[in-house]
């Protein structure tokens, strides 16, 4: 468990940024109030972003993800798990490969595929159990899509919502599998596997940009 708790060079929770971003955060309670708490503050802090991806060790820093206003589902999945981390909540980083079935037309277009590869969600270990959430979506970007936000409970895994309505949102194809540090090496592997023309290309723009290793 030591390793789910440990400080490292990604999740570098003692950065003053930190105490910065927690200051009107009361994080009164017990273990799983405190993860409610730093959920919904993860969540709604940052503008979902699928659009400029970094891949880069020195991007991937979490006191580095603070001082942005928009960030993709590794981003603040990084920052939930550090903030656990900050507060003795053990965490670990999972990733998979999603199908997500609305407004992803846009994103489809720079991808040339519906999967997105390393989708990354969190899990805490809370009440003697390990329990996923996923701080992607937030409210605004819920309302333009015209779906719910994701809510948690602390006590049940809380991923993307299989279905919207009637129609399908989100479809989980593969799992990496959940790591105690940011995998940033692999994170690049499959993501050239999958995108090899973004490997390829530059890609630098205000409407999308993607930089690797």
């Amino acid at each position: 468990m030591e390793n789910f708790l440990r400080e490292t060079a990604y999740l570098n929770y003692s950065h003053p940024a930190f105490d910065e971003f927690l200051k009107e955060t009361s994080l009164h309670g017990n273990g799983t109030e405190q993860a409610l708490q730093l959920y919904y503050l993860v969540r709604d802090s940052f503008l979902y972003d699928p659009f400029h991806l970094d891949l880069r060790p020195q991007s991937l820093i979490a006191s580095g993800i603070l001082t942005r206003k928009r960030a993709w589902c590794v981003e603040k999945a990084i920052v939930l798990a550090a903030c656990a981390r900050k507060q003795g909540i053990p965490s670990s980083l999972g990733y998979a490969i999603v199908v997500n079935h609305i407004g992803t037309d846009k994103l489809e277009k720079y991808l040339r595929k519906k999967e997105i590869v390393f989708h990354g969600y969190v899990s805490l270990f809370l009440d003697g159990k390990w329990v996923k959430c996923t701080p992607a979506f937030d409210q605004k970007v819920c309302r333009i899509n015209k779906v719910s936000t994701l809510n948690w409970d602390g006590k049940t895994d809380s991923m993307f919502q299989e279905f919207e309505g009637n129609q399908q949102f989100m479809e989980y194809v593969h799992f990496y599998g959940e790591f105690d540090d940011v995998p940033v090496e692999l994170m690049n592997s499959e993501m050239k596997k999958h995108y090899p023309h973004l490997f390829e290309e530059v890609y630098d723009s205000k409407e999308f940009s993607f930089f690797h290793m």
